[in-house]
């Protein structure tokens, strides 16, 4: 186990009155790349703002038998790093001074070798050396999330939160980014906690996979091919839809229809 959400509880506040979000959620992360599934509203996003300490809850989320929320900043900021959903920043730094930035706030006035071998030995790993001093600004949407990532990783975390990643992405571009988290998890044994939409890339790369139904309640846990079936997608997305098997084993859907649709025929 390497996270432990227990009886999680949290409400937004409207003008109508609380928002329920998740009432008594009990989820078990495993090490390795978790991604989390489900449709709109179904608390995907807040789920991660939960455990990286954003939203004020009722319940425990542990790592290692200690609770997140009672750890001190420093603590938490060298656990667990958070990229959320974001549109693509502007900026006139260069990609260099855009990754030394993670590693606030272990930077000082003067920049110390360690900070500068920490960003060069990320930024080689992740084949964006050539652009270090190249103005952010000029960066692809992909280029740009590669840097993002980067930025997060030199904070050296054992956990990293990622908020739909993919957003704005190309089929080429995502496929890319997904199998540099799968890389960095195995180079660099940091576990990684994210958020999809695309059900057929969580499991081409998903070692675990997490199914939140609408009402925020957990549905489903395990790897892609225990939990990914026409059952989950008509009773957790409503639609109807046909699933095949590779030779890994690894499911791909084909929707064919809405459940509404077939019930309204």
């Amino acid at each position: 186990m390497m996270l432990k959400i227990k009886n999680l509880s949290f409400s937004y506040k409207t003008k109508k009155g609380n928002n329920l979000v998740f009432d008594d959620l009990n989820i078990d992360f495993m090490p390795g790349f978790n991604v989390i599934l489900g449709p709109n509203g179904s608390g995907k996003s807040t789920m991660l703002k939960s455990i990286f300490g954003l939203l004020s809850y009722k319940g425990e989320i542990c790592f290692g038998g200690n609770e997140i929320t009672k750890i001190s900043s420093d603590e938490k900021a060298k656990l667990i790093s958070y990229l959320p959903q974001m549109d693509i920043e502007t900026s006139s730094l260069t990609v260099m001074e855009m990754v030394l930035l993670g590693r606030l706030p272990e930077l000082t006035r003067r920049i110390k070798k360690k900070d500068l071998n920490i960003v060069n030995k990320t930024m080689n790993s992740l084949n964006i050396s050539h652009l270090a001093t190249r103005p952010f600004n000029e960066l692809s949407g992909g280029q740009k999330k590669i840097v993002f990532i980067a930025q997060t990783l030199v904070r050296e975390p054992k956990i990293i939160l990622l908020d739909e990643p993919v957003n704005s992405l190309d089929l080429q571009k995502q496929l890319e980014l997904c199998s540099l988290l799968r890389q960095i998890i195995d180079e660099k044994g940091i576990n990684i906690i994210v958020v999809l939409h695309d059900i057929n890339l969580a499991c081409r790369f998903a070692h675990h996979i997490i199914i939140l139904d609408s009402e925020g309640k957990l549905y489903s846990y395990g790897k892609p091919k225990e939990v990914v079936n026409k059952k989950m997608l008509e009773e957790v997305y409503g639609v109807v839809a046909s699933v095949s098997y590779d030779e890994n084993e690894i499911p791909s859907i084909s929707a064919i229809r809405s459940v509404n649709r077939a019930v309204g025929k």
